[in-house]
C-alpha cells in the first residue's frame, strides 16, 4: 500500500476530543491521506466511516478497508453525509471529525493545480466535476472575481488583481498555476520572509472551484442531525471564514435561532439547543506541532457535543451558508 505523504494536523487532540466510545461508530469525513481514520481504528471503536470526494482518497480508504474490516469506505462529498450514510444503513453516529485543508499529496501533485510551488494546469478540483479554476477565471466578470478573491481569500488587493485577470484574458486565457502565480506577483510584489503574494488568489480560487463553505454548511447541517445524543463534531479549519462559520452553527443551538442582529429584534426561539460546545473556544496547534509541520500554523480545532433536543426543529433548517 502505497503510504500517503500527509501528515494530519491536530491529530492527537482532534481523537481525544472525540472522546471515542468502545464499540462507538464515527466518521472521517475527510480521509484524506487516512491519519484520523488509523488513529480510530487504533481503538476499541466498532466501526469508522471513511469518506472523501478525491477519487485518489477514495482508492486508498477501499484498500485500508481490505486490511481493516471495520472501516466503511464511502466515496463523495462529505456535503452529501447524511445520504451517504443513510444509502449505507447507517442512521445515526458517535462522532464526527472533519480536516478542511487540502492534503499534502493533493498540493504536492502539480497535475491538480492546487498550488504555485510547481507549475501546472489551473484545474483545482478535488473531484472531476464541475468548472475548473481556470474555466472560473475564464467566465467570471471583473467584478465577480474581486469578490470572489476578498470573500474567500481575504485578499486586500482583491480589485487590483481582478482588474488585471481581466486585461490579461483579453489577451490569453489563463490555463495554468505558473502564469496565475506571475500575474499576482506583478500586481502585489513581493517581500523576503513573508507568504508568497500568490497564496490569497489560489486559496480562494480553490474554495470557490469546491464550493467549500456551501459543502462545511451542508456537513454541519447533516452533523447536527446524524450525531447521537452526547457524540461529537470536531472540525479543523484553516481559514477564518471557516472557524467563524462553524462558531457561528454551534453558537445558533445547531441551527434552532438566528444569531442576533443589531438591524432587527431577535428571532424568537425555535427550540432547545441541539449543539453546545464540548471545549470552549479553538485549539491552536503546538509550537512543536507547527516546527514539525508549518502548514499547520493556521489551523483552528472546534468541538461541539450533541444534546439531546430533538434531531430537527419545526419547519427547515437554518442554513448559515445561504443566510450569510
Amino acid at each position: 500500500m502505497n503510504e500517503p505523504r500527509h501528515i494530519p494536523v491536530l491529530l492527537a487532540e482532534a481523537i481525544a476530543a472525540l472522546d471515542p466510545r468502545p464499540g462507538g461508530t464515527y466518521v472521517d469525513a475527510t480521509f484524506g491521506g487516512g491519519g484520523y481514520s488509523r488513529a480510530l481504528l487504533a481503538l476499541p471503536v466498532g466501526r469508522v466511516v471513511a469518506v472523501d470526494r478525491d477519487p485518489a482518497a477514495a482508492a486508498r480508504a477501499r484498500e485500508l478497508a481490505r486490511e481493516e474490516p471495520r472501516l466503511l469506505p464511502l466515496e463523495g462529498r462529505f456535503g452529501e453525509l447524511e445520504r451517504l450514510l443513510g444509502e449505507a444503513g447507517i442512521a445515526r453516529v458517535d462522532g464526527i471529525v472533519a480536516d478542511l485543508g487540502l492534503s499534502s499529496d493533493q498540493l504536492d501533485d502539480a497535475a491538480r493545480g492546487f498550488s504555485f510551488r510547481a507549475d501546472g494546469p489551473l484545474d483545482m478540483r478535488m473531484d472531476p466535476h464541475g468548472p475548473t479554476a481556470a474555466e472560473l477565471l475564464a467566465r467570471l466578470d471583473e467584478a465577480a472575481l474581486a469578490e470572489l478573491l476578498a470573500r474567500f481569500g481575504d485578499e486586500p488587493d482583491a480589485r487590483r488583481i481582478a482588474r488585471a485577470i481581466v486585461r490579461r484574458r483579453a489577451r490569453a486565457p489563463l490555463t495554468r498555476t505558473g502564469e496565475l502565480r506571475a500575474l499576482v506577483t506583478a500586481v502585489k510584489g513581493g517581500r523576503p520572509g513573508h507568504h508568497d503574494p500568490a497564496t490569497r488568489t489560489f486559496q480562494a480560487l480553490r474554495m470557490a472551484v469546491n464550493d467549500e463553505p456551501g459543502e462545511l454548511d451542508r456537513l454541519l447541517v447533516a452533523a447536527t442531525r446524524l450525531l447521537v445524543p452526547g457524540g461529537r463534531l470536531a472540525v479543523v479549519t484553516f481559514h477564518s471564514g471557516e472557524d467563524r462559520l462553524v462558531k457561528r452553527w454551534v453558537e445558533s443551538d445547531g441551527g434552532c435561532r438566528r444569531a442576533g442582529s443589531r438591524h432587527r429584534p431577535p428571532a424568537p426561539e425555535a427550540g432547545p439547543p441541539r449543539l453546545v460546545w464540548a471545549v470552549r473556544g479553538p485549539i491552536a496547534p503546538t509550537p512543536a506541532e507547527i516546527a514539525r509541520n508549518p502548514r499547520a500554523r493556521s489551523a483552528r480545532l472546534r468541538v461541539a457535543s450533541r444534546t439531546e433536543a430533538p434531531a430537527e426543529a419545526e419547519g427547515e433548517p437554518w442554513s448559515l451558508g445561504k443566510a450569510a
